[in-house]
């Protein structure tokens, strides 16, 4: 069934393992697996990934930059060791779903540093702006060497194309996972990567939708619909209360569970560019993505979209 769908076996292996029961029941759904595919591969993981090699093959001529490490650099190489050091853990207690959420971390983290040092940027500058731009490319191309090898148990495929795009020596497998969560650069400056090109492809709403209706149990519903009707008593619609902030019409309970880990992951996006003090450009920019989030998820839970307090408004409330 999967090789029908036209979705490539490493997404499936990461769909299946980010939902694996550890504790809890789970279930499948493929408006979640849409979701996760788009969000978590597309926009975080893929991004990241991809960002990285070009900024080496457009502003460096194929080659991995000479690094100077600053503070803020070493900050995120010590967030990166600490999700390392998270993961290797989880994965000798074989907690594999709690253990994938800390490669997902690791490439959250490279996106914001990418993010806030705007290396595209800086290239066009005076000698300290290039010698900066180049180390945040030399950081993350390496950062994302070390997301191929930490994909390895959950995206074999993936993993090796990365390690093959970026032209990355065999042994950088065996250092970086036996380094007892110490960063450890294995494409040092000089290093000459190969072509890059995106990882993932976008899911689309209609695509998922076709997969549904393929997939999802129609032969069962045609059976079921041959069988004379039984005569159910329909039950009065009941009135919204629309007005006072309260239910209204329309709650989709899968969505707002899947809105609510969104809103989740945007309010700590949030919280990270603050800390690291980015412009306000960019922090408002992200806190109107969290706030446009909070009123779909609003919505999806059967509530006003005005009944979800903003930023201040909680301030207020625990003033």
């Amino acid at each position: 069934m999967a090789m029908d769908t036209g979705i490539p076996s490493d997404v499936w292996r990461f769909y299946l393992l980010y939902v694996r029961p550890e504790g809890q029941d789970s279930a499948f759904s493929w408006a979640d697996m849409a979701l996760k595919n788009n969000s978590e591969l597309l926009n975080n993981l893929g991004n990241f990934i991809n960002r990285a090699g070009m900024f080496v093959t457009k502003f460096f001529e194929g080659r991995v930059p000479a690094m100077e490490l600053l503070a803020e650099d070493k900050t995120l190489l010590a967030q990166v060791g600490w999700e390392l050091r998270q993961y290797v853990a989880l994965m000798d207690k074989v907690r594999i779903r709690d253990s994938l959420k800390h490669i997902l971390n690791i490439s959250r983290h490279g996106n914001q540093y990418i993010q806030v040092n705007e290396p595209w940027k800086k290239i066009k500058g005076g000698d300290q702006d290039r010698q900066r731009a180049g180390t945040v490319t030399g950081v993350s191309v390496n950062v994302a060497c070390l997301l191929s090898v930490m994909l390895q148990p959950y995206m074999p495929t993936v993993g090796q194309t990365i390690r093959e795009q970026f032209n990355a020596p065999a042994a950088c497998v065996g250092a970086m996972l036996h380094a007892a969560g110490s960063f450890v650069c294995s494409l040092p400056a000089g290093h000459a990567i190969g072509t890059v090109s995106p990882l993932f492809q976008k899911l689309e709403a209609d695509q998922i939708e076709s997969l549904k209706k393929r997939f999802g149990g129609q032969q069962v519903q045609s059976a079921a619909a041959t069988k004379p009707a039984a005569s159910v008593p329909v039950p009065a619609p009941v009135a919204a209360n629309v007005g006072g902030g309260g239910a209204v019409a329309g709650a989709d309970p899968e969505k707002a569970k899947q809105l609510t880990q969104a809103v989740a992951e945007q309010g700590e996006k949030v919280r990270v560019l603050k800390a690291q003090k980015a412009e306000k450009a960019a922090i408002t920019a992200e806190v109107a993505k969290l706030l446009d989030l909070k009123k779909q998820l609003a919505l999806a839970e059967g509530k006003s979209p005005d009944a979800a307090p903003t930023p201040r408004a909680r301030r207020s409330e625990r003033a």
